[in-house]
């Protein structure tokens, strides 16, 4: 069976500043506050969050092997941008690789770690009403948790990169429809997996990573005010 502790991010030490700083931008590029597109300059970064560009370099640098951060040679650091082409293409990539992940979980989730996912699944399905936004970034949090689970680390990475890109691929062009849908797609998904069925998880998850897909559409892009972005964002580590 595999247990609940194989999926815990969590550690005893505090987090470093470029992590927290990472972790912040990439809150903030997944909630679409940063929009696609928009220039990242090291210095706004360190200004904002109270830290050297150095740490501002490092936290972009991560940002970038997840895709979700492109790095141009003399001329910075942007929100990804990616086309609706590429992202169709990010989408391929990762039904076949969740589809992997399914499979390598079936039957062999604990009690505890069962109780965490349809926990998940309850917090998606009860935000689905209230901010899309929010049930959005909780249905990444769900495949990236199962990822977690496998205790396969290469896949893990895998699966996080291209769960990030596909987010921002839907911040930049999905539709508003009822995020109720894919938490009801996550709790089949979460039965089937428990049930030991494994085919019927795998049919499960391409279906539904097919299904989110095909929300994604050509949209107009937003505005952004970068510098009240970072200050929004920042004033969450002064509160800690």
């Amino acid at each position: 069976m595999i247990a609940e502790n194989n999926a815990s991010h969590a550690t005893d030490r505090p987090l470093t500043r470029t992590e927290r700083v990472h972790q912040l931008l990439r809150l903030a590029i997944l909630d679409q506050r940063l929009a696609p597109g928009v220039r990242l300059p090291e210095d706004m970064i360190g200004e904002a969050f109270q830290s050297s560009r150095t740490i501002a370099r490092e936290a972009l640098g991560r940002l970038a092997v997840e895709g979700l951060v492109e790095l141009k040679p003399n001329r910075g650091a942007f929100v990804a941008n990616p086309s609706l082409d590429e992202g169709r293409g990010v989408f391929v990539v990762r039904a076949a690789l969740e589809r992997a992940m399914v499979k390598e979980l079936a039957g062999r989730i604990d009690a505890e770690a069962a109780a965490t996912l349809r926990r998940m699944v309850d917090e998606e399905t009860a935000l689905a009403e209230k901010s899309e936004v929010e049930a959005i970034r909780l249905a990444g949090e769900f495949h990236l948790h199962l990822a977690a689970l496998t205790g396969n680390t290469l896949l893990q990475r895998y699966i996080n990169e291209v769960v990030s890109r596909c987010s921002l691929v839907m911040a930049m062009y999905g539709r508003p429809h009822s995020a109720d849908c894919g938490a009801r797609e996550h709790r089949d998904i979460v039965e089937a997996l428990l049930a030991g069925d494994t085919e019927r998880a795998a049919d499960l998850m391409e279906h539904h990573v097919e299904e989110v897909a095909s929300r994604a559409q050509l949209g107009v892009k937003k505005e952004c005010d970068v510098r009240a972005v970072l200050a929004d964002y920042a004033g969450r580590i002064r509160n800690e």
